[in-house]
């Protein structure tokens, strides 16, 4: 009553402005409340988002703890099965087919199966014969030789292990008793080491080859009753390492004196690095370049990722850089002479762990399926065994038109999906290294990926997995040089032990440059692998 009484009171221009008052409150008010529900809104799609990326790094994790490794998908479905019992019994079938004896018939048949083996290898007969009693027919004559069936089985005898006796002989003038000479031992790469060539050989491919940490190595020796202690091990390992340098620094020649170049990096831990904690990640960097003839694979130890250090390898490079997305590669596409070529499968990469844990075909799938026809291309190059220059040609006319379809593909999807999920960041990771993944069109001797020098670090990873860490800097610096070495004798289809005991055995008497060059892999066919 007194609100109503209240308004009679007023005038009317007074009532009128008392609702428009109002009127404006309510607009303030719902301007506010409309203001407070879009940043909810915005909130929500914010935590939605970010939940859904959350979901999908637990999906990654678990598929990369549990999951397959390999990148290949299934055609029935993108989510590939975690895993294969149904298929156990039939592989333990296979295996057992290919661990019985191989049966030698009296005429010539093709073999399928496990390859024979190798005629090189010395054969010792051992003759299984009838009792003389069983020799007899039940007719009562004596059984008549015919033939012999053949079969073969592969024995091993362990190491052998025997002590060079070093007798250097010493003669003198009995008539003045002036002149004494003693005969002159071969040198070593080693000077006064027990270690012969043959032994540093062993150590060093067992280690590096076969990833057998030290250790395990002075285990080893001591079951055959020889006690070589791990520090000793260590220290042959870092002598070999600085005795052949002379080496490397011709493997780092080869590689800047051609056009094209593969690098990648990945971390490892030394324990005591001058002014470092051991806690501090170092990198193992890998270059592989050098013509065909003259292929080198470059390792290189250095306490950071950053791109002071191929900017120091490539010095007076000049050409192809195949290399990842990583950004320390960027600056020497700005500052020196060298054009990079984006690596294809670090790009279907990112897409691939989407279908991983997607099932749903969406995206991700439509952009595998872009990129196959890309390799599909590459694989008919390298069927057909084409020239650079047909290659060239081929991929101009194949590859082209596809690249101009993705392109267009990741444009026009890049405003459709959010730039903070997984296929958004895919495609945006794409579209940064387009100019560089674009490159191997221009020059036939180029590659779609970048592939090569993933293989060749993958050694080293795996050596890794077993050693570790490394102990110091000399360490693994003299690794470094030893997996150069031997990766770039394996490229050359040489036995890598074979090939370094030729040059502990060589190395002590070369001076001359062209002594070095005689060493090098690609020089050393004679020690080509044979099996």
């Amino acid at each position: 009553m007194k609100d109503i009484e209240h308004l009679q009171a007023k005038t009317k221009e007074e009532i009128i402005a008392l609702f428009q008052e109002v009127l404006q409150n309510n607009q303030t008010n719902l301007d506010n409340l409309t203001e407070v529900n879009q940043t909810q809104t915005q909130k929500i799609e914010s935590l939605r988002a970010q939940v859904n990326t959350l979901q999908h790094q637990l999906k990654q994790a678990v598929q990369s703890r549990y999951g397959k490794k390999s990148e290949k998908l299934s055609q029935d479905h993108p989510q590939q099965l975690l895993f294969d019992e149904a298929q156990a019994p039939e592989a333990i079938k296979v295996v057992e087919k290919e661990n019985e004896e191989i049966t030698i018939a009296t005429y010539t048949r093709k073999k399928t199966g496990r390859k024979p083996l190798p005629k090189e290898l010395p054969r010792k007969q051992v003759i299984h014969d009838l009792p003389e009693a069983e020799k007899i027919c039940e007719c009562g004559c004596t059984l008549t030789h015919i033939a012999d069936d053949k079969s073969e089985q592969l024995e091993i005898i362990p190491a052998q292990v025997y002590v060079i006796e070093n007798i250097k002989k010493k003669y003198a003038c009995k008539a003045c008793e002036l002149t004494i000479k003693t005969a002159k031992q071969t040198a070593q790469i080693i000077p006064k080491s027990i270690a012969t060539a043959s032994l540093l050989a062993h150590v060093a491919v067992a280690k590096i080859d076969d990833h057998l940490p030290l250790y395990r190595q002075e285990e080893i020796f001591k079951r055959s009753g020889i006690d070589i202690p791990r520090a000793s091990l260590s220290l042959w390992m870092i002598r070999i390492g600085e005795a052949i340098q002379p080496l490397i620094n011709l493997m780092q020649d080869n590689i800047n004196d051609y056009d094209i170049v593969y690098a990648d990096e990945t971390p490892v831990q030394v324990l005591n690095e001058k002014n470092r904690k051991a806690t501090q990640k170092s990198y193992m960097w890998l270059f592989i370049g050098g013509s065909p003839e003259k292929r080198s694979y470059y390792y290189h130890y250095a306490q950071t990722r950053a791109s002071g250090v191929p900017y120091q390898i490539l010095d007076d490079f000049k050409g192809y850089l195949h290399c990842d997305g990583y950004s320390g590669y960027l600056s020497l596409f700005t500052t020196k002479p060298i054009k990079g070529v984006g690596c294809m499968a670090h790009a279907r990469r990112k897409f691939v762990e989407i279908t991983k844990v997607v099932k749903e075909k969406g995206l991700a799938h439509e952009a595998i399926n872009i990129i196959a026809k890309l390799y599909a291309i590459e694989k008919q190059i390298k069927e057909n065994q084409y020239s650079s220059n047909e290659i060239k040609a081929y991929r101009a006319e194949h590859a082209q038109p596809i690249l101009d379809e993705f392109k267009q593909w990741l444009l026009t999807h890049k405003t459709k999906v959010p730039p903070s999920f997984p296929i958004g960041k895919a495609i945006a990771y794409t579209l940064k290294q387009w100019p560089y993944l674009i490159n191997y069109i221009e020059d036939g001797r180029l590659e779609i990926d970048n592939n090569l020098s993933e293989r060749g670090i993958k050694p080293f990873v795996i050596g890794r997995k077993n050693w570790m860490f490394m102990g110091n800097e000399h360490g693994a610096r003299a690794t470094t040089n030893l997996f150069s070495l031997i990766e770039t004798a394996k490229a050359h289809q040489l036995n890598p032990f074979a090939y370094l005991r030729y040059v502990f055995e060589k190395l002590p008497l070369a001076n001359t440059l062209e002594d070095y060059e005689r060493l090098m892999p690609y020089n050393c066919q004679h020690l080509k692998q044979t099996a």
